[in-house]
């Protein structure tokens, strides 16, 4: 089992920055993918940004140029820097991570104000 929790989330004002946390503990060395969804009110949950173990990192053509995944191995811990935010981004923020299963965090709250 591995678990995740998130962290970073808040209120912004548009063209500012946030970095969410994503730490996994339990079976951390079955972790293979990783990454964050989102899902805004009333809207599907979508793909934001996903980095494999070995640090390919891919995204949302909607975040691209603003978004920066990544993740420290040795903290077991992965992020989500966001630059330029645009109110379009508010969602809650989800991270999850592919070992036997895909595992899910509880989810963050990103909020941009214009």
């Amino acid at each position: 089992q591995v678990q995740l929790v998130e962290s970073g989330g808040g209120l912004v004002q548009a063209g500012g920055a946030l970095r969410l946390s994503c730490a996994a503990s339990g079976s951390i060395f079955s972790i293979k993918d990783m990454g964050w969804y989102r899902q805004a009110p009333g809207r599907q949950r979508e793909l934001v940004a996903g980095i494999t173990r070995g640090g390919t990192a891919n995204y949302a053509d909607s975040v691209k140029g603003r978004f920066i995944i990544s993740r420290d191995k040795f903290e077991n811990t992965m992020y989500l820097q966001m630059n330029s935010l645009k109110p379009e981004d508010t969602a809650v923020y989800y991270c999850y991570a592919d070992s036997v299963r895909r595992n899910w965090g509880q989810g963050t709250q990103v909020t941009v104000s214009s």
